[in-house]
C-alpha cells in the first residue's frame, strides 16, 4: 500500500509537472499570438455584464445641484451662508447659497428628480442608474480631467479606455479599439486618451477634436485612390520585412511593434471604416431621433450617433466629447441652459436607439463630467451669475451594461456641496466600471518601470450595490 501511495505521488508530481509545462507553453502561445494581434479578442477575468462602453463627457463641469441632484433646502436657504465650512482649498472665492434657476420634477417609476434643463433625458430615467456621491481631489480642470480619463491627476498615466482595450482587446479587427469623437486638446490633452506606458496599438484613435464640427470630422488617408488593394498590401509585406529584423534585433520594443501594427490596422480599416462612419446609410427617422435635423442638436447627435454605428461594429471604447462649454463661472443659466439644449435630445436619442436594438443590454453608457459646481454663488448676483469649480461631490449616471436601472446611489449634503453618503471615489468608478466589463482592477496590471501599474493604483473598491 505503501510501495502504491509513493508511486501515486510520483506520478502526481510528474503530472503536474507537465501541467506546468502545458500551461508555461500556452501562455507563450498567447503571447505570441497577442503579439501577432495585440488587438485580439481575450477572456475577462469573470463573466461581464457589459461588453462595451460609451462614455459622453460633459467638458466643464455641469452643475449637479442644477440637473440631477434636487436640493429643496437650496431654494430655502437662497441668499444664505453656507452653514459648514467650505473646503480648505478652492479654486476660487464664492459667496452665499444660490438656489437654482431651473425647477426640478420626478419622473417615471422611479421618481428620479430632474431639472427643467433635461427634459428628453427625463424620460428615459428609468433606464439611468445614477450615482450621486463621487468625488475627487483636484479643484482645476487639467488635473481633473486626467484624473477622470487616467486615475491620476499628476503622472502621465494609461487611459480608461487604453486599459479596457488591453484588458479585452477589440471585437472588430478592422477598425480600432478604441476611438474618441471630436476630443479636447486642452487640459491634458492626448494624455486623456493616450496608452502611456502601455502598447501603443491600445491608445484612442481620435476623429477631430472640439475645435472641428462632427460633420467635418473625418479619418485621415483613410482611403488611397492612386493604388490597388493587392498592391498596397504588396507595400505593406515590403515594410514588415524591412522591419522584420529591427524588431529581431529589439525584442520587447512596444513602440516599434505598436507601429507595425498601426500599420495593418489602417489597411483593414479601408473595407470597413468608411461605412461605419456614414451616416447616410441611416433614415431619416434616426437623423430626427438624434436631433441631426437640428442645427442646435447636430453636432453632438452625430457623434451620440457614430458612437452608436461603431459600438454596433465592434468598437470597445467610443467616447464623445461636448467640449469646452460647462464651465460656467458666471451667465450660468445662460450657459447651462444652452449646452444642455445641445445634448439632451442627442442623449435621449442613443439610449432609445441602443435599447431598440437590443444593445442596451450589454453596453456601458456613462454621463460625467471632470467635477461638478458650487451650491454657493461665484461673481455678481443676478442673471449674470455662476458656480465655481466642485470635485467634493457630484453626480454621474451610467445606463445599460448591468447597472440597476431606475436607482440613485449616494448622497451629497443638503446644499451639495460634499459627497456625504455611500461616497464614491473616482477609483472605486473605474474599479467598477472594470468589473462589470469584467475585469478585475487588481489584476488588470502591466510591469513598467519595475512596478505593476493599473487604472486604480492602489485603491478603488467595486460598488456592486450599482450591479442590476
Amino acid at each position: 500500500m505503501r510501495r502504491q501511495l509513493v508511486t501515486n505521488r510520483r506520478q502526481l508530481l510528474q503530472g503536474l509537472g507537465a501541467g506546468f509545462g502545458w500551461l508555461a507553453a500556452a501562455g507563450l502561445a498567447q503571447a505570441e499570438a497577442l503579439r501577432d494581434n495585440p488587438l485580439a479578442p481575450r477572456a475577462p477575468h469573470f463573466a461581464p455584464r457589459a461588453k462595451r462602453v460609451i462614455f459622453l463627457f460633459m467638458h466643464g463641469g455641469p452643475s449637479q445641484i442644477d440637473t440631477f441632484d434636487y436640493k429643496p433646502l437650496l431654494a430655502r436657504d437662497d441668499g444664505k451662508p453656507l452653514p459648514f465650512e467650505k473646503p480648505r482649498i478652492q479654486f476660487a472665492q464664492t459667496g452665499n447659497l444660490m438656489r437654482s434657476p431651473w425647477e426640478f420634477a420626478q419622473h417615471g417609476e422611479s421618481g428620479a428628480w430632474v431639472s427643467a434643463l433635461f427634459p428628453h433625458v427625463a424620460k428615459k430615467v428609468d433606464d439611468l442608474c445614477f450615482v450621486k456621491s463621487l468625488h475627487g481631489t483636484n479643484e482645476a480642470h487639467g488635473g481633473a480631467l486626467l484624473a477622470l480619463h487616467t486615475g491620476s491627476a499628476t503622472f502621465v498615466r494609461p487611459s480608461m479606455g487604453a486599459w479596457i482595450v488591453y484588458g479585452l482587446g477589440s471585437e472588430n479587427q478592422n477598425l480600432p479599439g478604441f476611438v474618441t469623437l471630436c476630443p479636447t486638446l486642452g487640459h491634458g490633452g492626448v494624455n486623456n486618451w493616450s496608452s502611456a506606458f502601455l502598447p501603443g496599438i491600445y491608445q484612442g484613435t481620435p476623429i477631430g477634436n472640439a475645435s472641428v464640427p462632427a460633420k467635418e470630422a473625418k479619418l485621415s488617408h483613410l482611403t488611397n485612390p492612386e493604388f490597388e488593394r493587392d498592391f498596397q498590401r504588396a507595400q505593406l509585406e515590403l515594410v514588415r520585412a524591412l522591419d522584420a529584423p529591427h524588431l529581431a534585433a529589439r525584442p520587447g520594443d512596444d513602440a516599434l511593434e505598436a507601429r507595425i501594427a498601426s500599420w495593418e490596422l489602417a489597411f483593414r480599416m479601408q473595407s470597413e471604416a468608411p461605412g461605419v462612419m456614414d451616416l447616410t446609410r441611416e433614415s431619416e427617422e434616426t437623423h430626427k431621433l438624434y436631433g441631426i435635423d437640428d442645427p442646435i442638436t447636430e453636432n453632438f447627435g452625430r457623434q451620440c450617433l457614430l458612437a452608436r454605428r461603431m459600438s454596433e461594429a465592434g468598437v470597445r471604447f467610443v467616447q464623445c466629447t461636448h467640449s469646452y462649454k460647462w464651465d460656467q463661472h458666471d451667465k450660468l443659466r445662460e450657459g447651462h441652459g444652452k449646452n444642455a439644449l445641445e445634448v439632451d435630445k442627442p442623449i435621449a436619442g442613443l439610449l432609445t436607439d441602443l435599447k431598440a436594438r437590443g444593445l442596451l443590454e450589454d453596453t456601458l453608457v456613462l454621463w460625467s463630467g471632470e467635477f461638478g459646481r458650487t451650491p454657493t454663488v461665484q461673481g455678481a448676483i443676478g442673471p449674470d451669475a455662476g458656480r465655481d469649480h466642485n470635485p467634493h461631490g457630484f453626480t454621474v449616471w451610467m445606463a445599460g451594461g448591468g447597472v440597476k436601472a431606475g436607482s440613485s446611489f449616494g448622497a451629497t449634503d443638503d446644499y451639495g456641496f460634499y459627497a456625504a453618503q455611500d461616497k464614491v471615489h473616482l477609483h472605486d468608478l473605474h474599479a467598477t466600471i472594470l468589473a462589470l466589463l469584467g475585469l478585475d482592477h487588481e489584476k488588470l496590471t502591466y510591469r513598467y518601470a519595475g512596478r505593476d501599474f493599473r487604472l486604480t493604483d492602489v485603491e478603488g473598491r467595486v460598488v456592486r450595490e450599482l450591479f442590476a
